[in-house]
């Protein structure tokens, strides 16, 4: 990806979101449905469907759904943080506690990062549903690697 660092045109914003979800497509994000919204430097929101990818047998939203949004927000808010030519992010923790259920038609992620150090990102993702809805408080570490570590 091209992303460039601390972009705040509203088009240069709607181009790293464009881009994002371009990155994400023949992935679990994209099996999911899940589209990256909104974003500057430290958030990022996610949009994931509650429909038949995200929900259990019993018709609710799939607490593993909500985690897979979860590290998706943290891990890709990361990806946009680093120098994408020398590192790479990978989630090490993560957890959660689901609070509600939703009947609403989908939920947002809102992930801020709380630490970044050099090694490690530590992200809080509030996932909500469409009726703004508190479904689920998530905490994300990432670390920072090498490439090709």
């Amino acid at each position: 990806m091209s992303f460039i660092k601390n972009r705040t045109l509203k088009n240069e914003t709607d181009l790293i979101i464009n881009e994002l979800n371009d990155f994400c497509k023949n992935s679990l994000i994209d099996h999911l449905d899940i589209k990256f919204i909104k974003s500057k430097e430290g958030y990022l929101e996610a949009k994931m469907p509650v429909d038949r990818r995200t929900i259990q047998p019993m018709g609710l939203l799939h607490g593993g759904a909500i985690m897979a949004l979860a590290e998706t927000v943290g891990s890709a808010g990361s990806y946009l943080l680093i120098d994408r030519d020398k590192f790479d992010v990978m989630g090490i923790e993560i957890n959660g506690n689901h609070i509600a259920n939703t009947k609403t038609d989908y939920v947002v992620a809102v992930g801020e990062i709380i630490h970044k150090g050099q090694i490690t990102h530590v992200w809080s993702i509030k996932v909500f549903d469409a009726d703004n809805v508190p479904v689920s408080v998530c905490r994300l570490t990432n670390i920072i690697i090498n490439k090709g570590e």
